[in-house]
């Protein structure tokens, strides 16, 4: 079984940055593509961002060029930069795999 921890979430000011970090409890990363999605309060989940097997990545317009989704496939972790923070990025962040996810991580940018 898979299990994924979310990290890095905490109170930030807009305009802040912070980094999350999604550790693999197995190396699955060589095998899949992964990627990071968030709950805003009265929102469903959404995709924030993504990245393959091979680097390939997506973003969603409200966080391009703002956040940076990147994997170390050999210390098994997922991350996401996130810069120029805005109120309306304060959520529950969630790492994916396949069909494993993580507890959530969650992150508050103050106005």
């Amino acid at each position: 079984q898979v299990q994924l921890v979310e990290s890095g979430g905490g109170l930030v000011q807009a305009g802040g940055s912070l980094r999350l970090s999604c550790a693999a409890s197995a190396n699955i990363f060589r095998l899949y593509s992964m990627g990071w999605y968030r709950q805003r309060p009265g929102w469903q989940r959404e995709l924030v961002a993504d990245i393959t097997r091979g680097g390939t990545t997506f973003y969603a317009d409200p966080v391009k060029g703002r956040f940076l989704i990147s994997r170390d496939d050999a210390k098994k972790t997922m991350y996401l930069q996130m810069d120029s923070l805005k109120p309306e990025d304060t959520a529950v962040y969630y790492c994916a795999i396949e069909s494993y996810w993580g507890q959530g991580t969650q992150v508050t940018v103050s106005s």
